[in-house]
C-alpha cells in the first residue's frame, strides 16, 4: 500500500480546509449555534421536556448530526468534483496509488474535518446548556460511522456532479430536508401515527435517533435497527464506489 501517496492526497484536503478556514470552519459553527439560539428559545420556551430529556439539550445531538451530514457530504462532493473540473484527476489516476487509497485519502479527509467540527459544536453547546453524555464510546462511535459514511455518499455526488449546480442540488434538495425531517427538533411521537410511518422511510431518522440514544438513553427507533441501518447505508455506498472505480464512471471520460 503507497501510504505516502494516500497520505498526500488526505493532507491535501485538510491543508484545503485550514487555508479557507472562515467558510470549512467557522460558517457551520456559527450556522449550527444560531440554530440553536433561535429554536432553542424559540421553542424551549413552550416545549421544557421532551421524553424527560430539557428541550435545548434534546436537539443538540440532532444539530450536530444535521451539520456533520451536510459537512461530510458537502466537503467530500467538492474534494473530487474539482479535480475532475480542472482535469487534473488524470494525474491522481495515473499516479502510483490504487483506487482504495484515492478514496482513503479523498473520503478520510472529508470524514476529519466533519468529525472535527462535530466535536467543536458539542463543545459550544456546553456553552449554553447541559448535555450529559450516557454513552461516550457509542456517540464517538456514530459521529466515525456518520462522517464516514456520508464523506462516501458526497464522494458519490462529486463524481456523479458535471457542474457546479448538480454539485450542490443533492445537499439542499435532499440531505437538509431529510435531515429537517427526521427528528433533529422533535420526537417522532409527537407525529400523527401515518406520519411516524412515513417517517420511517427517512434514513436520517435512525441516524438522528440512535446517536441521540448515545446521550439520553432515549430514542425513536431501537438502537440496534439505527446501527443496521447505518451499516446498511455505508455497505451500499461502498458498492457504488467500488463499481464507478470498476467501471471508471465519469472518471476516464
Amino acid at each position: 500500500m503507497n501510504l505516502r501517496g494516500m497520505y498526500a492526497i488526505y493532507h491535501f484536503e485538510l491543508a484545503r480546509a485550514l487555508r479557507t478556514w472562515l467558510q470549512s470552519i467557522i460558517s457551520p459553527i456559527v450556522t449550527t449555534s444560531l440554530y440553536f439560539v433561535v429554536f432553542g428559545a424559540a421553542i424551549g420556551s413552550r416545549v421544557q421536556e421532551v421524553e424527560g430529556v430539557p428541550y435545548g439539550a434534546f436537539i443538540v445531538p440532532g444539530l450536530i448530526m444535521l451539520m456533520l451530514l451536510t459537512q461530510s457530504v458537502t466537503n467530500a462532493s467538492f474534494g473530487i468534483f474539482f479535480p475532475r473540473f480542472t482535469g487534473t484527476i488524470y494525474e491522481v489516476l495515473s499516479a502510483p496509488v490504487s483506487y482504495l487509497e484515492v478514496v482513503v485519502g479523498y473520503v478520510g479527509a472529508a470524514a476529519t474535518k466533519s468529525l472535527v467540527l462535530g466535536l467543536i459544536i458539542l463543545f459550544t453547546a456546553q456553552l449554553f446548556v447541559d448535555v450529559p453524555i450516557a454513552h461516550p464510546f457509542l456517540m464517538l462511535a456514530f459521529l466515525v460511522l456518520t462522517s464516514f459514511t456520508f464523506s462516501l455518499f458526497g464522494f458519490i455526488i462529486g463524481i456523479w456532479a458535471e457542474d457546479f449546480e448538480q454539485l450542490q442540488v443533492v445537499p439542499l434538495l435532499l440531505v437538509i430536508p431529510l435531515t429537517f425531517l427526521g427528528g433533529t427538533f422533535y420526537s417522532l411521537d409527537v407525529l400523527p401515527e401515518f406520519w411516524q410511518t412515513v417517517s420511517l422511510f427517512n434514513p436520517v431518522v435512525y441516524l438522528v435517533s440512535g446517536f441521540r440514544w448515545s446521550f439520553y438513553e432515549v430514542s425513536d427507533v431501537p438502537l440496534l435497527v439505527s446501527l443496521g441501518m447505518t451499516f446498511f447505508f455505508m455497505l451500499l455506498c461502498l458498492t457504488l464506489v467500488w463499481w464507478i472505480f470498476r467501471t471508471g464512471y465519469r472518471l476516464k471520460s
